[in-house]
């Protein structure tokens, strides 16, 4: 883990560090090369196939002190037949998460795993 996703989990309760740390374990375990950039003026962690955000990743953290969202920067093209994703975007969609039990969630995982089929087209990658 980098310097700054450290500053980034210092910001949160410890229980949404729990939060943190197991969404990146499931991320990775769907993705285990992924690359991972943490802002942490905007409390953001994103991973994805290279360094760049919006062409080349394909989810992203959010951490709030007493919360995180999943987010999918491709989530308006995911298929989400029980409406899990939120957000007014065009494209951006994310999932509140505040329990361990939701990243257990096989319909959250599913998305994941769909969200990383977007690799290929916009990096050049195999998944």
């Amino acid at each position: 883990m980098t310097e700054d996703f450290q500053v980034i989990l210092s910001t949160a309760s410890p229980s949404t560090q729990e939060l943190v740390l197991k969404a990146r374990q499931l991320i990775l375990a769907k993705y285990p090369h992924a690359f991972m950039l943490a802002w942490p003026k905007q409390n953001v962690i994103s991973y994805g196939a290279g360094p760049k955000k919006m062409s080349e990743h394909f989810v992203y953290l959010t951490v709030a002190k007493d919360h995180m969202n999943i987010g999918f920067y491709y989530g308006a093209e995911l298929p989400d037949p029980t409406h899990i994703l939120k957000g007014e975007g065009k494209l951006l969609k994310h999932v509140k998460i505040t329990t361990t039990a939701q990243l257990d969630d096989p319909e959250l995982q599913k998305l994941i795993e769909k969200a990383t089929h977007y690799l290929p087209r916009l990096a050049g990658h195999q998944t």
